[in-house]
């Protein structure tokens, strides 16, 4: 047997399945396509996580697209996070081009146009469904690990989310929680400390200071009402395709801690809601976290580590989180032991630095009786990439390169007439972006704030009137005896001067 036959041997059996799959490509060795060794991913175990890593203009949105535009025909439903905004043609059927028959000519699979059923979020003020949730959603021990609070900072943080929830103040966004903080060191300083003990005016201070930090990357549009409910991902068309759902995010690249915030409170949101689902033929719901390094770079220790655990857990609810970046190294060791399938597109090495990041790359996947993987991974071309998976039975299938098929949507972005019509035609934009503004902490606590300084005005004023009349009194007291003492001394003399007078004339 030679080695291509042994190649194509080995790729077509450990490649096969039983169940439903996604057709990723074609095996290749020594530059040749070979389409009788067909790579197939198990739809079953698309929940087991994945990167997608590779240098530059390699093909990794792309390969993006691929995926998602099949989970989409399979039933899956799909959230993207399109931060270079180039993954909207995905709502569109590919127009078709030479390269592409070509391509999928050597693939020996026919070239099939198809769009997916679109739906654009937003989290900024770009057009699109808004995505929101409230402060008290997040609760005290995430948005203290958001806003990176030490213990005694965090405790401050619990205290105010117990006293909000023992006097029904409902901490709906950012100036809620801002009002709370000033009114636990000023206004309600003796009232809290009764009850909860004293909250340090530094301590309230410093949680302040990161919080207006988050503000500034445009956290006040995330905050807030109405909040965006997970279960609404999950949207199937009436032909029962899955709705791919592209969060625009290319006004966020610059403010990765809001990317971060979003990314986590979402996960934990999918983790509480979606029940356990156990082993499953199909995924529920599939996310890819287009430059995953966003999330990772700014993120604290205890960030991560909410992260990594999210990460390890949240496959059970029958949830695949797929990481799209440069290298391997940008995501940490921890959650890259726990990706399953790994697409792994061109290195260049262009420096010391990258070809040591190549070494270290290579020894992500395993080894190969076939390919010189450090070697391979600075040869592969534009639409090709090392591919390592997992089979039915959760087992790591060989390292196979790959010539990787055509995405079957548009390789090109919308027109912004376009987006005008999807969102116009969306049912999840009327339901979601009425802004709502209902009574809540800060006007409550002002009310409160308000009445108190009423109540004191009218006591001061009271305790005003009660000091005049007491003067008021005094003095009257004080004329009186007066006018009692000259009456009397007045009678006094009118009577010596009357006797003195009868006198005179008795003599």
């Amino acid at each position: 047997m030679t080695t291509s036959e042994k190649f194509v041997d080995h790729i077509s059996s450990e490649y096969s399945t039983k169940g439903d799959y996604i057709y990723l490509g074609a095996g290749m060795l020594d530059e040749q396509v070979f389409a009788n060794a067909p790579v197939k991913i198990p739809l079953k175990t698309m929940n087991r996580h994945g990167l997608i890593a590779g240098a530059t203009g390699t093909g990794k949105s792309k390969t993006l697209q691929i995926l998602a535009e099949n989970l989409s025909q399979k039933g899956v439903p799909v959230l993207l996070m399109d931060v270079k905004g180039d993954l909207s043609g995905i709502a569109k059927a590919s127009e078709g081009a030479t390269f592409i028959d070509e391509r999928h000519e050597k693939l020996g699979f026919p070239f099939s146009p198809d769009a997916a059923p679109v739906e654009m979020l937003s989290l900024s003020e770009q057009d699109g469904v808004r995505l929101r949730a409230t402060v008290s959603e997040f609760g005290p021990v995430l948005l203290s690990r958001i806003l990176d609070l030490n213990d005694t900072q965090s405790g401050i943080m619990a205290i105010i989310f117990k006293y909000c929830d023992d006097n029904q103040l409902p901490l709906l966004d950012l100036k809620d929680l801002k009002k709370m903080l000033q009114y636990t060191t000023e206004e309600g300083k003796e009232e809290i400390s009764k009850e909860y003990g004293r909250i340090s005016s530094a301590s309230t201070g410093a949680i302040l200071r990161k919080i207006i930090a988050l503000e500034q990357q445009g956290a006040e549009l995330f905050f807030g009402e109405k909040s965006f409910e997970v279960n609404d991902l999950l949207r199937k068309t009436s032909d029962g395709k899955g709705y791919v759902n592209i969060l625009r995010l290319t006004d966020i690249q610059d403010r990765p801690k809001l990317f971060s915030t979003f990314m986590l409170s979402l996960l934990a949101e999918i983790y509480s809601t979606f029940p356990e689902k156990g082993d499953m033929d199909k995924p529920e719901l599939v996310l890819f976290i287009d430059e995953a390094h966003l999330i990772f770079d700014e993120a604290s220790d205890a960030l991560l580590d909410q992260i990594e655990s999210i990460v390890k857990l949240i496959r059970s609810k029958g949830v695949g989180l797929y990481f799209v970046t440069q290298n391997p190294a940008d995501v940490p060791e921890e959650v890259l032991g726990q990706l399953g399938l790994k697409i792994q597109h061109a290195l260049r090495a262009f420096t010391a630095k990258d070809r040591k990041a190549i070494k270290l790359a290579a020894e992500n996947y395993p080894i190969s009786e076939f390919y010189d993987t450090k070697n391979m991974l600075t040869s592969l071309g534009i639409g090709e990439a090392m591919v390592s998976a997992l089979d039915e039975k959760g087992r790591p299938s060989p390292l196979v390169a790959t010539m990787l098929r055509a995405p079957m949507s548009r390789m090109d972005i919308l027109s912004d007439s376009e987006l005008r019509q999807i969102n116009k035609n969306s049912e999840l934009a009327r339901k979601y972006n009425e802004e709502i503004d209902r009574e809540s902490a800060y006007e409550i606590l002002n009310k409160k704030i308000e009445e108190a300084d009423r109540e004191e005005a009218k006591q001061q004023a009271k305790d005003q009137r009660q000091k005049v009349t007491k003067t008021s009194s005094r003095r009257k007291s004080g004329r009186s005896r007066e006018g009692a003492i000259i009456k009397v001394l007045t009678s006094v003399t009118f009577i010596r001067g009357v006797m003195g007078i009868l006198n005179k004339f008795l003599k």
